[in-house]
């Protein structure tokens, strides 16, 4: 019985530990440190394969206990708290999706002014002053 506390107690440190890396991928992903982004994200990686394993852990001293043990007051509030620490760090992904593609939607607007200024620059008249893209400084030759 104790060693089920013990892995969900567990548990909840590597919860908790998740939630400290979403916080700052989020901050990571705002300030654009690209560099700092991908250690996090294998940090990331590493931890929720420890998240799983002690998923797995769990599951079994749950199964070896009888319904008495499992349905403890104690044990299920740890499972509640867990449950709840789940719901925080998915709702932290989700933050943290949204802010990558707004990101991506920023740099997506950025090109695209980029490609019309340059466009614009390259714009000639043609022979009966209609508007053109044209090369610039391609017409001479010698």
């Amino acid at each position: 019985m104790s060693e089920l506390k013990k892995a969900i107690t567990d548990q909840h440190n590597f919860l908790q530990e998740l939630q400290q890396i979403l916080e700052t991928e989020l901050h990571l992903i705002s300030s654009r440190d690209a560099e700092s982004l991908i250690n996090l994200l294998k940090n990331k990686e590493t931890l929720l394969e420890s998240i799983q394993q002690q998923d797995v852990v769990i599951e079994k001293l749950y199964i070896q206990c009888d319904s008495e043990q499992q349905s403890n007051p104690e044990v299920v509030s740890l499972f509640e708290q867990a449950k709840e620490m789940v719901a925080q760090c998915q709702f932290r992904t989700k933050i943290n999706q949204t802010a990558i593609e707004q990101g991506q939607l920023r740099l997506e607007h950025l090109r695209n002014l980029l490609l019309e200024s340059r466009a614009k620059e390259s714009m000639t008249y043609d022979k009966s002053g209609r508007t053109r893209g044209g090369n610039t400084g391609g017409g001479i030759s010698a």
